[in-house]
């Protein structure tokens, strides 16, 4: 067995199996604490016995029973009290049968993401105890310094031990308000790796990872495979919305490019999601990016199609955002001066004030009625707003081709 094989075989493990091995100690102990140090131990065991005595058949089950070995070896050391004892006398029973581990992970999941902890101690914790992210790579994904980072897992950890937050799947009345709450960490955590300047990969993959897990885990709840299926589309196109740090529009992305394969799951994943008859934002902006991915030109997209779709995602989940995108779905299916009005109506609201994408998107449909002057001043309006550089380098490109 060769070092280059094991080193494989434990990082494929460690991305595998870590959230349910840390989901299984924490089930078995609540220390969460104690369950991270024990899974970092057993892989590092793991590097040193694998080499002498192969890979075993089962690694998440070599590394489980592992972990659950050294929980139990610390508890004995540190035993003081009941609780530690009943922590101990549960560890000391069989070991937990691989059909028990998804279980566990989907407590852990709705507990690290429970409405009483702060948004941002939810993302954090979510990553760290189910994909093993380091507390270093969490901040700097989210420009946060590390000890900023740290105190927010600790007082999160905290938190859940000292209010009582259940460790459970929630009951069935609360479970579509805390299946939201779950959604939303995940699909934030995609879109921060998403909206990445350079291109990073490691949150995008994490937040698919953690889709497919919650999916796989609830079959039966439509909104899981929504989402699935909109982090698959979205990351079909991931190679294309950049050329030298300068953003290319949907319309211009080179299509040829997109990944078929990840448009196909997508597109099957939804198929599960809709005979469900549960409609939910996350499977209409998942349909929505479908009608995007499957047309093989930008001329070939049903925009009528899109633009419906849009009006019934403002009717459950209403934004101005959405009421923007909706604006230019009309504009396509419908005219140019009838989503122009839309969006002239949201400007005199005020909702979107500040936001780059509520001028650029007005200036383009002004561009295409042909108001050059017009135009010109939106997007000088939307490059003062954008915030990052891509934005700015695209927008200063509309305004040279003016």
């Amino acid at each position: 067995m060769t070092e280059a094989e094991v080193q494989a075989a434990v990082a494929a493990a460690y991305r595998d199996e870590w959230g349910q091995i840390v989901a299984t100690l924490i089930g078995l102990t609540r220390d969460w604490d104690l369950a991270e140090d024990c899974a970092q131990e057993a892989f590092a065991a793991a590097l040193t016995t694998w080499p002498r005595d192969g890979i075993p058949k089962r690694p998440g089950a070599w590394l489980t029973t592992a972990a659950r070995n050294r929980a139990m070896d610390r508890l004995r050391r540190d035993t003081v009290g009941r609780s530690k004892l009943r922590q101990l006398a549960v560890l000391s029973r069989d070991p937990t049968e691989p059909a028990e581990i998804p279980d566990e992970r989907l407590r852990l999941i709705f507990t690290c993401c429970h409405p009483a902890l702060p948004f941002e101690a939810r993302v954090a914790l979510t990553l760290r105890t189910l994909t093993g992210l380091s507390t270093a790579e969490i901040a700097k994904a989210f420009l946060t310094a590390e000890p900023t980072m740290a105190q927010r897992l600790v007082r999160a950890k905290r938190k859940i031990t000292e209010a009582g937050i259940p460790y459970r799947v929630p009951p069935a009345d609360l479970l579509p308000e805390r299946l939201t709450a779950v959604l939303a960490v995940l699909y934030l955590i995609f879109n921060q790796g998403y909206d990445d300047e350079d291109g990073s990969r490691a949150l995008t993959a994490e937040a698919i990872h953690l889709a497919r897990v919650l999916a796989g885990l609830m079959p039966t709840e439509p909104e899981p495979l929504g989402l699935l299926a909109l982090l698959l589309l979205h990351e079909s196109r991931r190679a294309t919305r950049t050329d030298d740090g300068v953003l290319i529009t949907l319309e211009q992305q080179d299509r040829s490019r997109w990944d078929r394969t990840l448009i196909d799951e997508g597109v099957a994943v939804l198929d599960r999601a809709l005979p469900l008859r549960r409609r939910g934002p996350y499977q209409l902006q998942a349909a929505i990016a479908a009608c995007h991915a499957t047309a093989p030109d930008p001329q070939s997209t049903d925009w009528p199609q899109i633009a419906a779709l849009y009006r019934e995602l403002a009717r459950l989940a209403p934004s101005p955002v959405v009421e923007l995108n909706r604006a230019v779905a009309v504009a396509m299916s419908d005219g140019i001066p009838t989503g122009l009005a839309l969006v002239d109506e949201l400007v005199e609201s005020g909702k979107l004030s500040g936001y780059h994408l509520l001028p650029a998107t007005r200036a383009d449909l002004l561009r295409r009625a042909g108001r050059t002057e017009e135009a010109e001043a939106a997007y000088q309006e939307a490059l003062r707003l954008a915030p990052t550089d891509a934005d700015r380098r695209y927008l200063a490109g509309r305004l040279d081709d003016l």
